[in-house]
């Protein structure tokens, strides 16, 4: 038996007894063959070579066959393990794009390895990753095949999602790459930052205010757009992590942002984050907005003035679910104010049924999506005073810089 085969054999015991160690034995049994490998000091640059060569290939499996994505996937790893996992997880999605031209990305899966940093590996040979990473975590050998063999482990055991865009070198049609960022979403991004950074309620307000009327305008002209194209290009789908606490209210600001923008969000409380289906530039809006949205509303309840009222959890989770409630109000009423200004502007062919099919291409390809989808509960809410005060943070992020504010 050669050198390579015997490390190949040995590392590929490795991954399957961890990976399929009962929970109860699952630490004794990641510790013990990290003793084992790091005891292979002979053999090191072959087994960390294995190591990354067996990640890479586990990926392609879990984007191919599981539909997991970058982003997905950093998220299941902050959610279960640790800061040092998310680091190495990083460092082997990494590794792993190198398999791909710029070409056979979608633009979406570019976009969430940038946000990782995740673009190219750190390391310029494959013998010294591990170690470049065991350095930059000031771990030692031993601790960083644990770190290892864990996320090795749970990634194994992911389960398969719904697919909400094609993996890299997929022969389906990739979302065009563009050359910067659309000005309407740029000036959007850039008003909405601004409401976060602010102090002044009324500021804030203003530049949320004009943030959704460029959003619904923006989705209107896009609708006209593919209607006079005959553009058949049909609803796509993101997903967008929703982590504790208070994960449900979270999850009904979504759905709020989501439907008065002409998508529908389904929320998997599992695995932490809501599937939202619908057109791009749809999707573009919803994801800024909701970003937007949850900080202001966290920013006012952790504010001093609620804070002397309420540190309970009842009263934040009431909070934010009242503050959902009011925005999904005023995000509807955008919606159609914007929808009704542009029905009366000269010639502008009939809104209606435009937007009914693209309606319809939303729900279908959601129902296609989620063929067994239900409805989830209501949320129980059971602090008075955090409800009202909810609602009226939601109030001072009007929506409509010229329309007063709502009472209580």
């Amino acid at each position: 038996m050669s050198t390579d085969s015997g490390t190949r054999e040995l590392v590929a015991q490795a991954l399957q007894e961890t990976r399929y160690a009962p929970p109860r034995q699952a630490e004794r049994t990641v510790e013990d063959w990290a003793s084992r490998l790091a005891a292979q000091s002979a053999e090191q640059a072959r087994i960390d070579r294995e190591l990354l060569r067996r990640a890479e290939e586990l990926l392609g499996v879990l984007w191919t066959r599981g539909h997991w994505r970058p982003a997905d996937l950093a998220r299941l790893t902050r959610r279960q393990l640790r800061p040092a996992h998310v680091s190495l997880a990083v460092d082997l999605i990494a590794a792993e794009a190198r398999r791909y031209s710029p070409a056979a990305l979608d633009r979406r899966w570019t976009e969430q390895l940038q946000e990782l940093d995740a673009a190219r590996p750190g390391w310029a040979d494959d013998t010294d990753w591990l170690d470049h990473a065991s350095a930059r975590l000031r771990l030692d050998r031993f601790s960083a095949l644990i770190h290892l063999l864990e996320l090795l482990r749970l990634w194994g055991t992911a389960p398969a999602l719904t697919p909400v865009g094609p993996p890299p070198g997929s022969a389906a049609t990739l979302t065009e790459p563009v050359a910067g960022e659309p000005k309407q979403l740029a000036r959007i991004r850039a008003l909405l930052a601004k409401a976060e950074a602010t102090t002044y309620a009324e500021e804030a307000e203003a530049f949320t205010a004009k943030a959704q009327e460029l959003m619904a305008r923006h989705s209107i002209d896009e609708a006209l757009l593919a209607a006079r194209s005959g553009d058949r290009t049909l609803p796509g789908a993101v997903r967008i992590g929703i982590d504790n606490p208070y994960e449900s209210a979270k999850a009904l600001l979504l759905d709020a942002v989501a439907s008065a923008n002409r998508t529908q969000s389904v929320w998997d409380k599992q695995n932490g984050f809501c599937t939202v289906v619908g057109f791009d530039a749809d999707l573009d809006a919803v994801e800024l907005l909701f970003t937007s949205l949850l900080v202001q509303g966290v920013t006012a309840m952790n504010s001093g003035k609620v804070q002397q009222g309420g540190r309970s959890k009842a009263f934040r989770q009431s909070f934010l679910v009242a503050y959902a409630s009011r925005i999904r109000e005023r995000l509807s009423r955008a919606t159609a104010h914007a929808q009704h200004e542009a029905t009366t502007e000269p010639g502008v062919p009939d809104l209606l049924p435009v937007l009914a099919a693209r309606k319809e291409a939303v729900e279908s390809h959601t129902s296609t999506l989620f063929p067994t989808l239900r409805k989830g509960r209501a949320i129980r809410v059971s602090d008075l005073d955090g409800w009202t005060q909810g609602q009226a943070a939601a109030d001072r992020a009007r929506l409509h810089g010229h329309e007063p504010a709502l009472e209580g």
